[in-house]
């Protein structure tokens, strides 16, 4: 059992934790796509939220016109103050293009669209709907220290599963290239950085006003780009991470389109990017070459620690998406990020409003082409 403290507030569990939290304060933001509809991990959330009962909670919804019916139809079954937001209809879009947000889709994006109204509460959870091991824990523990002064509160947790050691994308990605840069850079920003058990971790919580300062990166790199904003806005002494437990959810394979391979050039373009906003000057051409030996000093490490507790340790494909990791370090593109909510001009309130009639406007013409079937 561990309980050594970091250069943040570091909440342990010790004894099972379940304490008081201001759930009926908050709202939680469950980020959806068509591959959670139905599925197991998403009922086991959806079910344990209903017997919390918060403000409200809201789901950004990325899937093609065709799903929403149904998934507007499965969500509306459970007991809760629910709001969708379908984050791909025209009049989303058109309202972004004319506040001047047009831009590419993705994970970001949706988490963006949504904060603003979950703002709205005092307090907002933000985590995944694919989470096999989800809790009512899980709320409470993340609301907890914003109620004892805390503005940000990021989860932590152990990815071992079926005698195995995963969370591959931090501990083989994030961890070695946050400790190469630190060596070179002793910065706050990077001690920041690396004080965090789980970076890439989706679950965090905040208070309202400090979610209205959130810049979000638009597809994958969220979990980092928070991180940036947390430090800026809340510091050391006002972010906490607390212990989640043993955590399951889906495993990504290295490669495809949304493979954990693709998620390392987003993660890293996002990280760089904010190191370099910071005024750290990265040495590009010798990084990557720096990163493997890190990297490969880690593995040795993950290889004894698997041995001692009796797991399989796949450390030849381990070493192999050191290399696929260390090709996808490079110099990041311009950003491409959306403002915060306190910096824009729309309100939450057009956003819902604009969501709510392009997934009316999709349930219209399915129910058009159903009478046209039964017509003919």
């Amino acid at each position: 059992m561990e309980y050594v403290q970091s250069s943040i507030a570091t909440l342990h569990e010790l004894d099972d934790p379940r304490p008081s939290a201001p759930i009926e304060r908050a709202a939680v933001v469950v980020p959806m796509t068509e591959r959670e509809y139905a599925g197991l991990a998403a009922d086991r959330v959806l079910t344990t939220l209903e017997r919390l009962s918060p403000a409200k909670v809201i789901i950004p919804l990325r899937a093609p016109p065709a799903r929403v019916p149904s998934f507007r139809q499965w969500l509306a079954t459970y007991d809760l103050t629910l709001e969708v937001l379908w984050c791909d209809g025209p009049r989303v879009s058109e309202l972004l293009d004319a506040a001047g947000l047009a831009g590419r889709s993705g994970k970001g994006r949706d988490v963006w669209l949504a904060l603003g109204r979950a703002a709205e509460e005092e307090f907002v959870v933000v985590h995944d709907a694919d989470t096999v091991s989800y809790d009512s824990s899980f709320l409470t523990r993340l609301l907890f220290p914003l109620e004892h002064g805390f503005k940000f509160t990021k989860g932590y947790y152990a990815r071992v599963e079926d005698r195995q050691l995963y969370g591959r994308l931090f501990r083989l990605f994030y961890v070695p290239l946050i400790r190469t840069l630190r060596a070179a850079h002793p910065t706050p920003y990077l001690r920041y950085l690396d004080s965090f058990r789980y970076a890439l971790a989706g679950e965090f919580a905040a208070t309202a006003d400090m979610i209205t300062q959130i810049r979000a990166p638009r597809s994958w790199g969220l979990e980092v780009g928070t991180l940036a904003d947390a430090f800026d806005t809340a510091g050391f002494a006002n972010t906490a991470q607390v212990d989640l437990g043993r955590y399951e959810h889906d495993h990504r394979a290295v490669s495809g389109p949304t493979g954990l391979s693709e998620m390392s050039r987003s993660v890293g373009a996002t990280l760089l990017r904010t190191i370099t906003q910071h005024n750290i000057s990265i040495d590009f051409e010798t990084l990557p070459h720096r990163y493997r030996n890190t990297a490969q000093q880690l593995l040795d490490q993950y290889a004894i620690d698997a041995t001692f507790n009796g797991f399989d340790y796949p450390r030849s494909r381990e070493r192999e998406q050191i290399e696929t990791y260390a090709k996808n370090i490079k110099l990041p593109e311009s950003p491409d990020y959306l403002p915060a909510w306190a910096d824009v001009d729309i309100t939450p309130s057009a956003v819902v409003d604009a969501a709510v009639a392009d997934a009316n406007a999709v349930n219209a013409d399915v129910s058009d082409a159903d009478n046209q079937l039964d017509d003919s």
